[in-house]
């Protein structure tokens, strides 16, 4: 069973790049997109042989989150169904299968200066005791662009990224919240050593092409799991966004 999961950058001008060839490609039993800036009927892309489900940000042209899945889900549901201050930005879709949730996710950006960083924080624990209520029921797989680059081999430049968005001492210490709740980022947990493996990089100074990126796209797992992921993928060479594709192949 294979899992894709991409933070698209708006989805309309990925389509412009490549995005239906690699969608095609791959088949994957399900495929979800982060940042699809859009609103209902702004864009004709219904796959055959999926079921798709779209969650739209109030704001036009901004964050969005999509599934498409081969299997239908038993229920699909939008949002942390909680605060309202949480709702709104389509940052969130949950589809319960039989035996795990599935979950994607567009974790909010701390911002330059960090104006959005306390909302972050609050965000953060309301994502995890959302997903701790779920993991009480069945296993939980989350993916998406999770905003945070959890550890210094994360990201090319650890030393003078400290405290920038993205790689604050809060955000990381509330992902390894996340993980110490009985989660686990199935990457690192496969290839704890691996340098130099990143999602996404900056537009500026051709930092893709140096590879001075970072790694901000996960597949994060219920520990009960992790016995049955085969592998965990990052997809560098795809373009189309400032993120790269990252995947999960399961038993």
């Amino acid at each position: 069973m294979k899992l894709i999961s991409w933070n698209v950058n708006g989805l309309r001008a990925c389509m412009g790049k490549g995005f239906n060839d690699f969608f095609t490609a791959e088949s994957a039993d399900i495929f979800a997109l982060q940042e699809t800036k859009l609103q209902e009927g702004q864009i004709d892309f219904a796959p055959e042989g999926y079921h798709a489900y779209w969650h739209y940000a109030e704001k036009k042209g901004y964050s969005g989150t999509a599934v498409f899945t081969k299997a239908e889900p038993l229920s699909a549901s939008y949002g942390m169904g909680g605060d309202a201050e949480f709702e709104g930005e389509g940052r969130v879709i949950t589809l319960e299968f039989e035996d795990f949730y599935f979950v994607t996710v567009y974790t909010p950006n701390a911002q330059r200066e960090l104006t959005r960083l306390e909302f972050r924080c609050r965000w953060e624990d309301a994502f995890r005791e959302y997903l701790v209520s779920l993991d009480a029921k069945k296993p939980v797989i989350v993916c998406g662009d999770m905003n945070v680059a959890h550890q210094e081999i994360d990201l090319k430049n650890a030393k003078s990224n400290v405290g920038n968005a993205g790689f604050t001492n809060e955000e990381r210490e509330k992902f390894t919240a996340l993980l110490d709740a009985g989660f686990a980022d199935s990457f690192r947990r496969l290839y704890p050593d691996r340098t130099d493996a990143y999602s996404w990089w900056s537009y500026m100074f051709k930092a893709r092409e140096r590879n001075t990126g970072w790694r901000i796209d996960y597949f994060v797992v219920s520990e009960r799991l992790m016995e049955r992921v085969e592998d965990a993928l990052i997809y560098p060479e795809i373009m189309g966004s400032d993120h790269c594709p990252v995947g999960l192949v399961l038993k």
